[in-house]
């Protein structure tokens, strides 16, 4: 038999049974504004967290193991938004010019797509019209509105290489 001792279940003083006791409960009520697994985390935390505090005999244990796990989830936040703020300080300056680049492709592509198609790709990306408003506008079916627009969607694709 090996010489490792057998922990009795109500050894650990008061850390162990507030575990016990609480932790599901816990884990139950941060899991809806957390996720699962962040909740296991917090859990986990929260204990580490309280220990010192476990055999001192706490008078309300719901409420500081609340209190104490949500400030946990609020340093996290904090945390986490602190580090996307530095990402973002960090992304070069010319980071917009991608997308100032393809609005001026996508003019050029669309001036120099044939009228027929660009009267109703303009009228229903541009425009927001439906394609019954546009059959009425231009005075055409609504299957010539889809079967333009999925040429002028054609002619995009081809000319924007996608």
């Amino acid at each position: 038999m090996s010489e490792a001792k057998q922990i009795p279940a109500d050894a650990g003083g008061g850390l162990d049974r507030l575990y016990r006791r609480y932790a599901v409960w816990l884990h139950r009520r941060l899991r809806s504004s957390v996720g699962p697994e962040a909740a296991a985390d917090v859990v986990q935390d929260t204990y580490i967290r309280i220990a010192p505090y476990a055999d001192r005999g706490i008078r309300h244990p719901k409420a500081f193991l609340l209190k104490v796990a949500m400030n946990l989830v609020r340093d996290n936040h904090r945390t986490e938004a602190r580090k996307d703020r530095r990402i973002a300080e960090l992304a070069p300056p010319d980071a917009e010019a991608p997308p100032q680049f393809s609005q001026v492709l996508l003019g050029q592509v669309v001036r120099d797509m044939p009228q027929l198609y660009r009267d109703v790709f303009v009228l229903s990306r541009f425009g927001g019209m439906t394609y019954p408003d546009i059959a009425r506008t231009l005075d055409v079916s609504v299957k010539t509105v889809e079967w333009r627009m999925a040429r002028a969607m054609e002619y995009c694709a081809s000319r924007l290489d996608l």
